[in-house]
């Protein structure tokens, strides 16, 4: 089974069927059926195919939300193609360059408000042959002109499932990012795996906030709705909130995935008044909220739990993973785990040694199954120091699995801060902090000294109205954490480094705190 097949099966059954209502930043709406859907991809396929586009080639996506970005990846599928999301908040010319000529894209897909970075990179990306944009712009061809220009492609180019269908840049901590290549085969087991671990059927509405550029939202909002035939609401714009939470009422959405900021965000909205009309109108049929990507903290969980009246249920995976390697059974759920493997996945923790520790101890989190990536793209020493010759690959991620086989992350192998040769969790430390009412994010890195050891540093962003000084979350830190987990540093900030997904960027603190120190 390939994507292309899978979207095929199910146009055939309910083409009338609405397959994505896309939400505009006003509000407003337009709704492509899952027949339409299908013949503008085909229109889209016989463009590319017009313009040369042939099997292995690659075309970056650099667009929000939208049926655009569904028809443009499928569409590259059906000639053989390579879609290539990229991260359309990259705004430096040169990042954006070299991923543009790492994958030696032959086009761009896009919109008005990102043409000027790609413009400047342009230049710079011999292989690039066309821009196409969505929403006009002078220096770009006219996306709809092109799909109305081109009749239905018949048929597809052959395809296998071991075959590379998209390649998506890991945000990476040193040097440049890595594209990782996901195949028909990766993709199609791990929507499988997710329908199954989610209890998911056509019935359900998903809707797509996170942004389609990343595989947690791409595959189990906008794949998996396609794969079932359910209605999917995508949101072109997160912000303002308003318009988004009208359509989930609107629409009955009842499967609600977010990362652990945006739950958080909600959670201290749900008060007095709010909390009813969140609760009872715009989150009214929600059964499902699924939270990934970063940890989620017990004050949020239980704050939203008792404000909307619905259980965050977390799941667990990386780029590499396609993403969902485990998830936390609905029926069974473990408070702060992300429960255990999705079927026909594998999870085991080992040591330093490499080997699989005894049941319960800490040590690195690998993963194996059809879900695990080909490989990261030019770039083999990368690929083997991450995937061992039994298809092990190595997540960089600490956790231990309990005695009901249920997962338990602990940190990122990276963030993992030694003090007087004792190992500190900085995820554990952020979790007790987030304790505190007036905090509203926090963030806990490890500088090195010239002893070779670490000293913690926390980074708080204070809630609205809040009044925390430094000296008071000092004692807060001495009332709840070890003496050894104790930040001997503590500054209070307006905001911390976030990436799409609303992810802590750990390493622009590192830096910032190295260039202060030189």
């Amino acid at each position: 089974m390939t994507l292309t097949q899978l979207l095929d099966r199910t146009a055939a059954r309910i083409p009338n069927a609405p397959a994505l209502v896309c939400v505009k930043k006003d509000g407003s709406e337009t709704t492509t059926s899952f027949g339409e859907l299908q013949r503008l991809i085909l229109c889209a396929a016989s463009g590319f195919e017009k313009k040369g586009l042939k099997k292995g080639d690659c075309v970056a996506i650099i667009h929000r939300n939208g049926a655009e970005f569904v028809i443009t990846y499928f569409a590259l599928l059906r000639i053989g193609a390579i879609a290539v999301p990229i991260n359309y908040m990259v705004q430096k010319p040169e990042e954006l360059g070299y991923m543009l000529n790492h994958v030696e894209a032959k086009g761009i897909v896009t919109q008005r408000e990102f043409l000027r970075g790609i413009l400047k990179s342009k230049a710079e990306v011999p292989s690039l042959e066309f821009v196409l944009s969505s929403d006009g712009g002078s220096d770009a061809e006219d996306f709809d002109i092109f799909l109305a220009e081109h009749p239905p492609m018949e048929g597809s180019v052959d395809a296998a499932s071991e075959d590379t269908v998209s390649m998506l840049f890991t945000s990476g901590t040193t040097g440049h990012p890595k594209a990782v290549m996901l195949s028909h085969g990766n993709l199609v087991s791990n929507i499988e795996a997710g329908v199954n671990a989610f209890g998911l059927n056509e019935k359900d509405v998903a809707l797509t906030l996170l942004p389609m550029f990343h595989t947690f939202a791409w595959t189990c909002c906008t794949l998996i709705s396609l794969r079932l035939g359910a209605k999917n609401v995508v949101i072109t714009h997160p912000a303002p909130p308003k318009p988004w939470l009208n359509a989930m009422a609107k629409h009955g959405v009842t499967i609600f995935a977010a990362v652990p900021q945006i739950y958080s965000l909600l959670s201290k909205q749900a008060v007095g008044i709010k909390k009813w009309v969140l609760r009872f109108w715009f989150f009214r049929k929600v059964r499902l909220a699924v939270s990934g990507a970063a940890p989620l903290s017990m004050a949020t969980l239980k704050e939203f739990k008792d404000g909307f009246g619905v259980s965050i249920t977390e799941g667990y995976g990386l780029t590499e993973t396609s993403p969902i390697a485990s998830f936390n059974p609905p029926s069974r759920p473990k408070v702060n785990s992300v429960g255990k493997p999705v079927e026909h996945v594998e999870i085991r923790i080992v040591g330093d040694d490499g080997k699989p520790v005894a049941q319960g101890a800490e040590g690195e989190i690998e993963i194996r199954g059809p879900n695990i990536m080909k490989g990261y793209y030019k770039n083999e020493e990368a690929t083997s120091a991450a995937v061992n010759s039994e298809g092990w690959f190595k997540s960089g991620d600490i956790g231990l699995i309990d005695e009901d086989g249920y997962i338990f992350i602990k940190d990122r192998k990276k963030d993992m801060i030694i003090v007087k040769g004792l190992k500190v969790f900085s995820a554990q430390v952020e979790k007790v902090l987030m304790g505190h009412p007036d905090i509203a994010d926090a963030a806990v890195i490890g500088i090195p000294d010239e002893t070779g050891d670490e000293r913690i540093k926390a980074f708080f962003v204070l809630a609205e109205g809040a009044k925390a000084d430094s000296s008071e979350l000092h004692k807060f830190c001495r009332k709840h954490l070890d003496p050894y987990k104790r930040p001997r540093e503590i500054e209070i900030v307006d905001e911390l480094p976030k990436n799409a997904l609303q992810k802590t960027l750990k390493r622009v603190l590192r830096d910032r705190e190295i260039e202060k120190a030189r």
